[in-house]
């Protein structure tokens, strides 16, 4: 049982795409839609060029605004608000989630590389609205993205949590390596399982894990 291994956690941080809404809704489809869109106003390249760029930022960056940050110069603020600008009602409650979130002991986090106020309007539309103590976006470590550690170091720092105290939920194994080495619990949120030596637990239902550590 999963249970034993986090009973002196008191940080529970969570990523947000497809970790505090299951894949299949598609959410973050819509996203990479606007993502390329906003690369091809941008930068004057072809659809196809943009959706390379895209991805191809995302491998080698950690996330496509740092590599256009980085490669272009470009303000990272109306980038985010154009990508995320989407329909949020392809997104439905959990009762259940909520309820084992909120019996988590300690502080509930949120850590994203998308942007806070975007994390807000997710978990409203998830039913998760005033259940975290606090919530991260890419902005307070920076613009820096995860996987990087000094980004994780930076946000963990503002935040003033104990990493030897906590755990990551996180459904790309890159964000995972960084936790680890610092000493969180991992849990890697994922269809499928991935054998890596920084991922502790792995599970395809967040709220079924959840259920497990309740007493």
């Amino acid at each position: 049982m999963p249970a034993e291994y986090f009973t002196d956690v008191r940080a529970w941080v969570f990523d947000l795409d497809n970790t505090l809404y299951p894949p299949e809704m598609r959410l973050f489809d819509q996203i990479e839609k606007r993502m390329v869109s906003y690369v091809m106003d941008t930068l004057g390249v072809s659809q196809d060029e943009a959706a390379h760029l895209r991805h191809s930022y995302w491998v080698q960056y950690g996330t496509t605004l740092a590599g256009l940050m980085q490669d272009h110069g470009i303000d990272p603020v109306p980038y985010m608000q154009h990508v995320h600008d989407i329909d949020f009602s392809v997104l439905r409650p959990d009762p259940q989630l909520r309820d084992h979130i909120a019996a988590l002991p300690g502080r509930r986090i949120i850590y994203t590389n998308g942007s806070a106020d975007y994390a807000l309007r997710v978990t409203e539309a998830r039913g998760l609205g005033g259940l975290f103590d606090a919530i991260y976006g890419v902005e307070h470590a920076n613009y820096r993205p995860k996987p990087e550690q000094s980004a994780f170091a930076q946000v963990f720092a503002l935040d003033g949590l104990d990493p030897a105290r906590a755990a990551m939920f996180e459904d790309d194994p890159r964000n995972l390596a960084a936790p680890f080495d610092m000493g969180m619990r991992t849990v890697h949120v994922a269809p499928e399982r991935l054998d890596a030596p920084h991922i502790q637990h792995h599970t395809d239902d967040l709220t079924a894990f959840l259920s497990l550590l309740r007493p």
